[in-house]
């Protein structure tokens, strides 16, 4: 019996996606080669994507990612399709945004059939999770919005519940919150008792949306609000607030990689997906679609989750996550879809968002100025 190490069962993984995707190896040599400009959120998420679909990409077909970071506003992908002028091949999007965006027309259809199956032979729609797969989408990760705190900051007591987040006096400092309406109200009414089955018909109400700022009138004054996904961590770290809700696999990487003590709380939990769009009329949306293809197979997903705590997007990935590509901690107990953690869970509802995001927001930033 001869046992094939994990290099060897990598190389062997790659070259099955290569052929599977019509993606031939050695193409460092064709004088054709191009880059492809890919948006990604920066931070551990960008350098988990370049590690498990960039770096390998690179180095078999001799194409180059041009690596953009931003904030998660779609905004440039109408002003680029609408202006006739698109420079982004790539963009990972939150799952509201991917919809809102097809529906608008402003993304290609994808020929998702195209997708490659599983190593056993699984056609692709069947090991994606049900509804990762969208008509101008694909999915990489299931992500989650977690809290976390300072461990230093409470010798005694400790945070265990989302409603612990909005308890300044058993709780005392400063949190750290996200600055947009998404997530800050199915927390807010979670943290008031709303079950998580019910949020989103709680929030279907003048009177739920009246009840969510409530709550978050409660710590506005204790709030230092942050943009960018790099910030929570940080922000923890300079002891500019003692909790702040954060993308888990972000404050994963402050613990594991950079040993900090903080601690998450999965209560009450938001989680979301994302995935890989182009957009209408992409210079080099063929291109980008060979790379959706690539990076979305099954080794490849089960890579980046050795980088991030991300689960990935299709099922046979999940038997392949090992260690910690850096810390050497076994990645399973830490995704957001593990048993333990996902007890109080609410799946962010991206068809109720695409109806009331331009109300809320504009509502959400009223009541910031205020």
């Amino acid at each position: 019996m001869i046992i094939l190490n994990t290099g060897v069962r990598r190389a062997m993984a790659v070259a099955g996606v290569l052929a599977a995707t019509g993606i031939v190896a050695g193409a460092a040599n064709d004088a054709r080669a191009e880059a492809l400009n890919v948006v990604c959120w920066g931070g551990a998420y960008t350098k988990s994507q370049q590690e498990a679909y960039y770096t390998p990409w690179e180095a078999l077909t001799g194409h180059t990612v041009n690596s953009i970071d931003y904030d998660g506003n779609v905004a440039p992908v109408k002003a680029q399709v609408e202006s006739g002028n698109v420079t982004w091949d790539v963009v990972d999007v939150e799952l509201s945004d991917a919809v809102r965006l097809c529906d608008e027309g402003l993304l290609e259809v994808l020929p998702l059939d195209d997708l490659p199956p599983a190593p056993d032979g699984t056609p692709a729609a069947e090991d994606f999770i049900k509804g990762t797969l969208h008509d101008c989408a694909v999915a990489s990760i299931i992500w989650t919005n977690i809290y976390a705190y300072d461990e230093t900051k409470f010798p005694d007591e400790k945070p265990s519940t989302i409603a612990d987040l909005f308890d300044v006096e058993t709780f005392p400092g400063k949190r750290g919150l996200r600055r947009f309406a998404k997530a800050n109200l199915e927390i807010a009414l979670m943290a008031d008792g709303v079950p998580a089955a019910e949020v989103y018909d709680v929030l279907s109400t003048p009177e739920g949306v009246d009840r969510a700022f409530a709550m978050l009138d409660k710590i506005k004054d204790h709030v230092v609000w942050w943009e960018a996904g790099a910030q929570p961590p940080q922000m923890l770290a300079d002891g500019e607030v003692v909790m702040a809700t954060a993308y888990n696999g972000r404050m994963f990487n402050a613990m594991a990689v950079e040993n900090k003590p903080f601690t998450i709380v999965w209560d009450g939990q938001v989680w979301d997906l994302d995935l890989f769009v182009i957009p209408r009329d992409a210079p080099n949306k063929d291109l980008a679609w060979e790379f959706i293809k690539f990076a979305t197979a099954t080794e490849q997903l089960a890579r980046q989750a050795e980088w991030i705590s991300y689960g990935p997007a299709r099922r046979s990935s999940v038997p392949l996550i090992g260690a910690h590509a850096e810390a050497g901690i076994e990645m399973g107990p830490h995704m957001p879809t593990a048993p333990e953690n996902f007890q109080n869970a609410l799946q962010n509802d991206f068809l109720w968002w695409a109806d009331h995001a331009d109300e809320l927001n504009e509502r959400f930033n009223a009541w910031l100025a205020q």
